[in-house]
């Protein structure tokens, strides 16, 4: 895979060689990943179009860094905009005689603001230890108490209880310090 200013310049100089190469290098994962969870070959050309859009308008104004590889990035916003979409979806009350349209650039708005999120939190990740980083992993993916102690060489239940509390609450701490915090948590 190329370096990250290869795709990125490449977007905003409509390069057709090296999109095309991005979609081919790209697109399949993304396409596997909403067909896996309840998704369409057409829903994954608009949500990859989409984030496509999105990284581009945002390089423009902004001259981000992706500090992962743009393979990744590109994916996470991808799956995010999907996740947003199915939680969408799943709030649409349908009535005969009103109908509720969403407007595109406020969800593309809402998609990018989604994302820097996700991104001030992957960076506050990093800084916490590895121990709190494993923790917290198993947490996030809801495995139960009794494995982490077992995994993590606790003493109980309590004592996992008491380390998840802890580095939630560092993790917290480090996210409201950044100065992206703020504005990030009002809009």
């Amino acid at each position: 895979m190329k370096d990250n200013s290869y795709y990125l310049e490449a977007l905003i100089n409509q390069d057709s060689k090296k999109i095309k190469k991005l979609y081919e290098e790209c697109f399949p994962k993304v396409e596997k990943f909403l067909l896996k969870n309840k998704g369409t070959f057409h829903d994954a050309e608009d949500i990859f179009q989409k984030a496509l859009l999105q990284i581009t308008i945002r390089y423009q104004k902004e001259k981000f860094i992706i500090k992962s590889n743009f393979e990744a990035y590109l994916f996470t916003v991808c799956r995010n905009m999907w996740r947003r979409e199915l939680n969408a979806n799943k709030n649409w009350v349908t009535n005969n005689d009103v109908v509720a349209l969403n407007e595109e650039e406020f969800n593309l708005a809402e998609a990018l603001v989604e994302q820097k999120r996700w991104e001030l939190f992957a960076e506050a990740l990093e800084l916490i230890s590895e121990n709190c980083k494993k923790i917290l992993k198993m947490f996030f993916n809801r495995i139960p108490y009794t494995k982490m102690v077992e995994e993590m060489g606790y003493n109980s239940e309590t004592v996992a209880r008491q380390r998840v509390f802890k580095c939630k609450a560092k993790l917290t701490t480090l996210i409201k310090k950044d100065k992206r915090y703020k504005s990030l948590k009002e809009i």
